[in-house]
């Protein structure tokens, strides 16, 4: 998995370009500004977003090479992160730290992913919110990106399961067209979920 990623960000273009993700930064952009969690973060395009609109930024992912980008693209912006490299496996989520958790584009084989989800909503503080993009099973239809085994795709039956403890404040599956640098553009099937503790 760290190789894959590493290989895939150790260029000078941001492969998923520098703007924030959309349904990411009409969500954030609704709630005040508080302690931020990024799971799978990669060239830092929603942390920065974040930082530079009062959020504390906390970033983790697998690679190296994204970690590089994303620092350079902070300062670039004038803001902080702090982005730590680490398996996500043995990440450790503090109890009721975060007012909110971006998992955007996360995509985790189902013993991890019920795992990080679990713990992602054991570091939410009460009120905190969780917002979630991912593609949905059906985009392997699509050219659009994603992976390309339907164990890395998630259902609204996963979603609803990981996340029954939490309030919906949105649940949704449907089309939508990206625009996220090379790798993300083009029609897809998304999940996008805003679920408060």
């Amino acid at each position: 998995m760290k190789q894959q990623w590493n290989d895939r960000f150790n260029s000078e273009e941001y492969v998923y370009g520098t703007e924030p993700n959309e349904f990411f930064k009409a969500s954030i952009s609704k709630i005040k500004p508080g302690r931020l969690l990024l799971l799978g973060e990669g060239e830092g395009r929603n942390g920065v977003y974040a930082a530079k609109n009062g959020w504390t930024v906390d970033a983790y992912d697998w690679s190296e090479s994204a970690k590089i980008k994303a620092l350079k693209l902070a300062r670039a912006n004038n803001c902080l992160i702090d982005y730590k490299v680490e398996d996500l496996v043995n990440i450790i989520l503090h109890f009721n730290m975060y007012d909110a958790v971006g998992l955007i584009f996360l995509h985790l084989e189902e013993d991890l992913r019920e795992s990080i989800h679990a713990r992602v909503i054991n570091t939410l503080k009460p009120g905190g919110k969780v917002i979630l993009e991912s593609y949905s099973k059906e985009q392997l239809n699509y050219s659009s990106g994603g992976p390309k085994s339907s164990e890395l795709l998630y259902s609204l039956e996963d979603i609803v399961t990981d996340f029954n403890l939490l309030n919906y404040e949105l649940l949704t599956k449907e089309k939508v067209i990206l625009n996220e640098g090379e790798l993300h553009k083009g029609e897809a099937m998304v999940i996008r979920m805003i679920g408060v503790k």
